[in-house]
């Protein structure tokens, strides 16, 4: 293998320490081994391969051993700085400029090199922090739902290694156990550490020199399933996941962590074996499959929609939708028709006021899942959903399926059915013409302006999380 820009910029270097720690200059060195002093200074300037032959002599020539030439230190402080320059104004981030890189002769002085490297080291920074315009992030979200949608949001990887992870763990059946999560996080190397003061914008901390991992209290209210939070960043590790390079690195990132963590709480052996009797009974229900495993309806629904399609031959759409009608979560391969913006996102576009996802809210009985067929100019649809509250407000979760897989749910017999022409304006957004005639013009509502518009992205290696809070938090149990 030919060796790099950096290994020949490194040896030239090494070879003129030599040359000059000798008294040599160019020339008189040149004549001890055989080149020219022209030739010599190429090699030095990591302009030109030494053959081995040339090397042993230069060696010989100055009193050291060949391994010594080869070391990949730089042979001085001056030679390190040269180097790591030489390094930055190779890179793709700094050519992009179009800045014609700086020339180091022996009259630059340390200091100016030094500074200029301060810059390009700030400049590798900024470029390293995972940043996006809101647009920007809306179009990776769309794309990585379109990526997910295209394999039926299965990762049959992933689900191997939760499985082979279980096993060496000693978990057989049942509910995952904390201790079970424990023993996982050991076997990694890691100590699960539960701390009152995690840094507010992060749900866990991993200390990778001390092999930590820190969660939030037990106690926390309405935190996410420590078990979930502690094989999320187990995720991390064992996936080989580095620094994200951009957000769409950072949502792929995200989504498989949450993809291993449900495979680690709902294994795909079992839960496959559990939704297959459902459905040979006719009788498919997410509240069964929450039940069964121990975890939230929400985690339940979307582990559903991993395996139902690969599985069960059945496509289906899931929903997390607010108390405003806005979607904050979604996957369908049914062909539901969705609302999308135009850059064909579809989190934060409101919902049918039609749908079940809605419709649910006006329920008076919030404890049992609400079923609805919906007809809809993509065909009908029948939804099973189920409400719930959090310090943010009401939320609804729905699974549906197109109707001739209704037949294996639970809840198919309803009488409830409604209709949806979105995304025709007429059907839920528009108001009636003689409701529109009457007041136009006569109404002044004060609008209740959304604050999250006005935050740009949360900038840092890891969008959303402050970079000062963590390294303080892991300062103070270091």
């Amino acid at each position: 293998m030919a060796p790099s820009a950096i290994e020949l910029s490194t040896l030239g270097h090494r070879i003129r320490h030599q040359r000059v720690s000798r008294g040599y200059t160019l020339d008189e060195l040149g004549a001890l081994v055989g080149v020219a002093g022209s030739q010599l200074s190429l090699i030095e300037n990591g302009k030109r391969e030494p053959k081995l032959s040339l090397l042993q002599s230069i060696a010989g020539a100055t009193g050291v051993d060949v391994t010594e030439l080869l070391s990949t230190e730089p042979p001085n402080r001056r030679a390190a700085l040269e180097i790591e320059l030489e390094r930055a104004q190779s890179s793709t981030v700094f050519r992009q400029l179009g800045i014609p890189p700086v020339r180091i002769t022996k009259s630059t002085s340390d200091e100016t090199i030094e500074s200029v490297l301060g810059l390009h080291r700030e400049l590798q920074r900024r470029e390293s922090e995972a940043i996006a315009t809101p647009e920007e992030a809306r179009r990776a979200n769309t794309d990585l739902r379109h990526k997910m949608r295209a394999v039926d949001n299965y990762l049959p990887d992933i689900e191997k290694l939760a499985e082979k992870q279980l096993k060496a763990a000693g978990h057989v059946s049942g509910a995952l156990t904390h201790r079970t999560v424990s023993v996982m996080a050991q076997q990694l190397g890691f100590e699960l550490i539960y701390a009152s003061d995690l840094p507010h914008s992060a749900r866990s901390v991993t200390d990778l020199e001390n092999g930590r991992i820190y969660l939030p209290p037990a106690s926390i209210p309405g935190g996410h399933g420590l078990r979930s939070m502690a094989l999320q960043a187990m995720a991390h590790r064992l996936l080989g996941h580095t620094r994200p390079s951009d957000y769409a690195d950072f949502l792929q990132q995200r989504l498989e962590i949450n993809y291993y963590a449900a495979c680690c709480l709902m294994p795909e052996t079992a839960s496959v074996a559990f939704l297959s009797q459902a459905k040979k009974d006719r009788n498919l229900a997410v509240e069964d499959f929450r039940d069964a495993f121990g975890v939230t309806h929400e985690a339940a629904a979307m582990r559903l929609t991993n395996l139902a399609t690969v599985h069960l031959g059945i496509r289906l759409h899931f929903l997390r939708v607010d108390g405003s009608g806005a979607i904050s979560r979604v996957y369908e391969n049914d062909d539901l028709p969705l609302p999308t913006d135009v850059t064909g996102a579809v989190d934060g576009q409101i919902a049918c006021k039609r749908f079940s996802a809605r419709a649910a809210f006006a329920e008076q009985n919030r404890t049992t899942e609400h079923y609805q067929y919906t007809d809809t100019p993509a065909g009908t649809f029948w939804c099973s959903t189920q409400t719930g509250s959090t310090s943010d407000g009401e939320f609804s979760i729905t699974v549906g399926v197109p109707f001739d897989d209704a037949r294996w749910f639970r809840g198919r017999e309803t009488q409830k059915r409604a209709t949806s022409h979105c995304p025709d304006e007429t059907c839920c957004r528009r108001p009636p013409a003689e409701v529109t005639e009457r007041w136009a013009g006569k109404a002044w509502p004060s609008a209740r302006v959304h604050m999250q518009m006005f935050s740009p992205l949360p900038r840092g290696t890891f969008p959303g999380v402050d970079d000062n809070e963590v390294y303080s938090f892991l300062d103070r149990h270091a």
